[in-house]
């Protein structure tokens, strides 16, 4: 069989070592992969940190999710690159490997382990938020847990029957932001702009004259919005008509959350009355700016529109993350970097992995759950995994094309050199301005996972001494 794989009769993919009990179904088309890209980031990421960007861009927030847009770009171009020759779930983990060897596959995929969990952790949390705030009565972290409970079992029934649940999820999600956009039109044509038409690309200037380094500093903290689109490529062995169509859902995703994410920020800056130096200066306003700009410009029914859309939407953001851990974990289960049971599967589904994730999850979501700190906790360390993966993507793609010269044909200078260089400056960077607290986290995962990976490299050492 070859390193990639190949499907066999039943529609289940084959890979290296992997008997039926270690194959994943194929079942989903290009749809189904952007629904899940889509419903990991949500069409309406930016609600949450809405206040935050535009006090940090000094009223430039549009400007800043093109400019992360771009950069982002660099990542999915490596994703697209390393999916076409190596089209097997784990993803990043898988690349890495590929490209650069076991030993850095395992770190990629640990690195990517941390976010993969958490990110559904926080997920969850946020729709126990909201919906506590709907019915009071129950505390957050029993929503919170009975999240996690209905969105594992949609998991548990297969990737295709949670494909069609989350697409009509991710329809209504799609509705409310349609429903903003054209409400906010109308306001803004009939009673004009709170600030001035070209501010959300300029600033508004209330803090100085247009700053480049606070649009690049706001980039830092709005690539978290896009933290997820890498999860289609953890789907790759349950694609119909082969891994060309991942990457183009890889890009096409990308690109659809970037021109959502410009338009909303775009029109909710015009509508926002509190200036980006208000905002700066009284940082308690900056979680719940969007919401604001919202309710004074249209009304409240809009504002509890959007609240509902969220907490839903967060449920099924999790939904999308929690597949993908299990992926990332059946992966690295069938390599044995994982324990081995990790790799089974019942129809196709990879079920003892995506309980593993579920059971990792609902600890670390309702434990903040309790915790009044427990969101601030959650949200501090889930960029540093996923940006640490990132980089070493990029470098596989390095290591893959120009140095093994694993694609058999020529090297392109700037897709197999330049871009992944520069996409790796862009994540390093990023790590470079995340918060001391994720850094710290980050840096403990890695020294965790490096010690493992020792402990695995003598014991595969000593098997091979003794002749096992």
């Amino acid at each position: 069989m070859s390193q990639n794989g190949q499907t066999g009769h039943n529609g289940t993919t084959a890979v290296p070592g992997g008997g039926s009990e270690h194959q994943l179904r194929r079942s989903l088309g290009f749809r189904d992969l952007v629904v899940y890209g889509l419903l990991f980031i949500a069409p309406m990421a930016p609600v949450g940190v809405f206040g935050t960007l535009d006090a940090k861009s000094h009223g430039a927030v549009a400007l800043v999710y093109v400019v992360a847009t771009v950069a982002m770009a660099f990542t999915a171009f490596s994703y697209a690159q390393m999916v076409r020759v190596v089209p097997q779930a784990g993803s990043v983990f898988a690349y890495a490997r590929a490209g650069l060897g076991n030993g850095a596959g395992f770190i990629a995929g640990w690195m990517a382990m941390l976010d993969y969990v958490l990110i559904p952790a926080v997920a969850y949390l946020f729709s126990g938020i909201a919906m506590e705030a709907l019915v009071p009565e129950v505390s957050r972290w029993v929503w919170t847990a009975m999240a996690v409970v209905v969105t594992t079992l949609l998991n548990l029934w297969g990737v295709r029957t949670a494909a069609r649940v989350g697409f009509l999820v991710l329809a209504m999600e799609i509705v409310v932001l349609v429903v903003f956009v054209i409400t906010a039109i109308v306001v803004l044509a009939q009673d004009g702009a709170e600030r001035d038409w070209l501010s959300p690309l300029s600033g508004d200037g209330t803090q100085g004259a247009f700053a480049l380094s606070a649009v690049v500093g706001a980039v830092s903290v709005a690539v978290l919005s896009y933290l997820g689109f890498d999860a289609i490529a953890t789907f790759a062995e349950e694609v119909t008509g082969g891994s060309a169509k991942v990457a183009r859902a890889l890009l096409f995703c990308l690109a659809l959350a970037g021109v959502l994410f410009v338009a909303q920020t775009y029109l909710v800056a015009l509508l926002e009355p509190v200036s980006s130096a208000r905002l700066a200066a009284e940082p308690e306003r900056q979680g719940s700016a969007f919401y604001d700009a919202v309710d004074a410009s249209v009304g409240t029914w809009l504002h509890d529109l959007v609240a509902v859309s969220k907490a839903i939407g967060a449920a099924f953001a999790a939904l999308a993350g929690q597949a993908a851990a299990g992926r990332l974990l059946f992966a690295m289960g069938r390599d044995r970097r994982l324990p081995g049971a990790l790799s089974r599967t019942d129809s196709g589904v990879p079920r003892v992995a995506l309980l593993v994730s579920a059971v990792i999850t609902m600890a670390a979501a309702v434990w903040a759950a309790r915790r009044d700190d427990g969101l601030d906790h959650l949200v501090s360390v889930v960029d540093v995994g996923a940006l640490t993966a990132f980089t070493l993507l990029h470098a596989s793609v390095v290591g893959w094309f120009v140095i093994r010269r694993g694609g058999g044909g020529a090297v392109s200078w700037w897709r197999h050199l330049l871009v992944p260089v520069l996409g790796a400056a862009i994540t390093i960077a990023v790590i470079v301005e995340a918060s001391g607290t994720a850094q710290v986290v980050g840096a403990i995962w890695l020294a965790v996972g490096l010690v493992v990976l020792a402990v695995q490299w003598r014991g595969r050492r000593d098997a091979e001494a003794a002749g096992v």
